[in-house]
C-alpha cells in the first residue's frame, strides 16, 4: 500500500470541465479502495469534506514538507516547481491530467 499524495486544484484544472471539489474526493476514494492504496488529498486553504486543507500557507508547500515523512509515498501533480521540489522524496511521480483520466475511466 502507498500514501498517495494528490495536489487537488491541479488535477481538478487537467481537464475541463473541472470536476466538483466533491466529485474528486469521491473518485479519488473510489481509486484508493479499488488499488488498495490511502490518498492524501490536498486543497489551498480550506478544503471539502475528506481532503485536507493546506491552511495558511500554500497546498504546493504543504506537500514538499509531508511527502519527505512517508518513505515510498507517490505525488500527483503536474505542477513542475512542486514535481521538482518534492519528487527528491517521492517513490513515484505520477501526472494529474493522467491521474485524472485514471479516475475518470471507472465508475
Amino acid at each position: 500500500m502507498a500514501r498517495v499524495y494528490v495536489d487537488g486544484r491541479n488535477v481538478q484544472r487537467s481537464q475541463w470541465p473541472n470536476l466538483s471539489d466533491e466529485e474528486l474526493v469521491e473518485r479519488c476514494r473510489d481509486w484508493a479502495e479499488r488499488h488498495g492504496h490511502e490518498v492524501v488529498l490536498v486543497f489551498d486553504g480550506e478544503a471539502p469534506a475528506g481532503a485536507i486543507g493546506s491552511g495558511h500557507e500554500s497546498a504546493d508547500d504543504w506537500l514538499i514538507r509531508e511527502v519527505p515523512k512517508h518513505p515510498g509515498a507517490w505525488l500527483v501533480t503536474s505542477d513542475r516547481a512542486l514535481r521538482d521540489a518534492a519528487a527528491v522524496n517521492a517513490e513515484r511521480v505520477i501526472g494529474g491530467g493522467g491521474f485524472l483520466r485514471e479516475l475518470l475511466r471507472h465508475r
